[in-house]
């Protein structure tokens, strides 16, 4: 997991979006409210005018003059000139002779509604009484229509604030991070070159510990002490990866076309004193051309020596390693297995995660900062294994959309039958001596 990342320029960016949104669902809400109480109101009123409306036209209005937008039928209930289809209801008004009971009810006719009403008035005649709504629908559909013009300017406003109020709010969070990214860089830079030079010395006087035959226990604590050098110089070399993956920009202008198919034999090439020294066999099965890649060519040479690296730590004297690279649609692959210990299935996820201690007590930042390098170039990178049965880390990263390469291939060199890049001049190499201790996976 990236842990890391998420504390960086993607936990401010998360947290500015979680202000807009919350923002514009308080907004939201709000407007909601008001519209729901403002529709309710206005809808009450409308029907409480109406119900008064018909039920005194019913009982008082004039037969030959009837009030705006209502038709009153009387005795006889003959049809009325502009009177809409389908009127008087015959059924309501048989019924209030009947009962003389009044019956309310409403009908909608031809795209509109009718509010009708039918009763016994006081001289004993039955009147029916019969009231347009199309102007009160038409009010509540020009209501609707404000309340959703409301919403989205509520909608922008709460976008434009809550935008204004993140980067106001967050600001503080990112300057931090940037002093905290720019003092681990500066930090690491700095004590990278002495802790280089008290490695290169303490390696020199661990030879010389064992050309002039001290005794053992000495030459096992120059050992011991090299070693924590070179894992101290590691764990600078992950601060530094890590902040300048944080970099943003800065980091995709170092991109270029990359071989991932030279990249990964060059990377075991340069194992090759390792592997011999464990008695391992290592394979690197690709195709004849390119796979082309998009990246930091350094970047991703470190990601696939990391996983070399874990897998020969892990993989015991006469065991095996594939290296298996292929394309699959628009997605490269590469493939590490080894013949090692494995680990359990359900730390397949944890084996990311910074300084996790796994099964063989040892912990380090290589893995973790390893699928930083790996997603920032658009790719990913899972394990499977099981105990006993070795592991195998799978990387997907996206072709390269251009068909020719900007990238020409270096200068060759050959290793047990393989044709790999030299590395470039001055490349520094890993400060851990063999096994480089501290990078582990389980």
């Amino acid at each position: 997991m990236r842990e890391q990342g998420q504390t960086g320029d993607g936990a401010v960016r998360r947290a500015r979006r979680r202000i807009i949104w919350t923002t514009g669902a308080i907004i939201t809400l709000l407007i909601t409210v008001v519209s729901g109480v403002a529709y309710t109101v206005m809808t009450q009123a409308q029907d409480d005018q109406v119900r008064h409306e018909v039920r005194y036209g019913a009982a008082h209005g004039d037969l030959s003059r009837p009030p705006a937008c209502m038709w009153l039928y009387g005795p006889g209930a003959t049809t009325l000139p502009n009177a809409p289809a389908g009127f008087p209801l015959r059924a309501d008004l048989d019924r209030v002779r009947l009962t003389r009971t009044p019956v309310e009810r409403t009908v909608r006719r031809e795209d509109t509604a009718y509010l009708v009403r039918t009763q016994v008035r006081d001289d004993g005649d039955v009147v029916q009484a019969v009231l347009d709504l199309r102007f009160q629908l038409a009010d509540r559909s020009h209501l609707w229509f404000a309340l959703g013009v409301a919403e989205a300017v509520g909608l922008a406003a709460a976008a434009v604030t809550g935008g204004v109020l993140g980067r106001r709010a967050v600001a503080p969070l990112a300057e931090a991070l940037a002093r905290q990214r720019r003092f681990v860089a500066d930090a690491s830079h700095e004590l990278r070159t002495p802790i280089t030079h008290v490695h290169t010395r303490a390696q020199v006087l661990a030879r010389r510990a064992a050309a002039e035959g001290l005794p053992v226990e000495h030459r096992d604590g120059l050992a011991l002490l090299v070693a924590s050098l070179g894992r101290l110089g590691e764990v600078l070399d992950d601060l530094l990866s890590s902040a300048t993956l944080a970099a943003g920009p800065a980091w995709r202008a170092m991109w270029r076309q990359v071989d991932l198919v030279a990249l990964a034999r060059s990377a075991a090439a340069e194992e090759a004193e390792r592997v011999r020294e464990r008695g391992l066999t290592v394979r690197v099965d690709g195709p004849p051309h390119p796979l082309w890649v998009d990246g930091v060519a350094s970047a991703l040479h470190r990601v696939v020596g990391e996983l070399l690296a874990n897998a020969i730590a892990h993989t015991p004297p006469g065991g095996r390693i594939e290296v298996a690279l292929s394309r699959s649609g628009t997605t490269v692959v590469l493939a590490v297995t080894d013949t090692g210990a494995g680990f359990d299935s359900g730390e397949a996820e944890w084996v990311f995660r910074r300084f996790h201690r796994g099964g063989g007590g040892r912990y380090g930042l290589g893995l973790a900062l390893l699928r930083e390098v790996v997603t920032s170039h658009g790719g990913t990178i899972v394990a499977a294994s099981r105990p006993g049965r070795g592991a195998r880390f799978t990387l997907r990263l996206p072709q390269s959309a251009s068909s020719s390469p900007t990238v020409a291939d270096r200068a060759v060199r050959t290793w047990r039958g393989w044709r790999a890049p030299v590395p470039p001049p001055g490349r520094p190499r890993p400060m851990a001596g063999p096994g480089r201790p501290g990078r582990s996976r389980r």
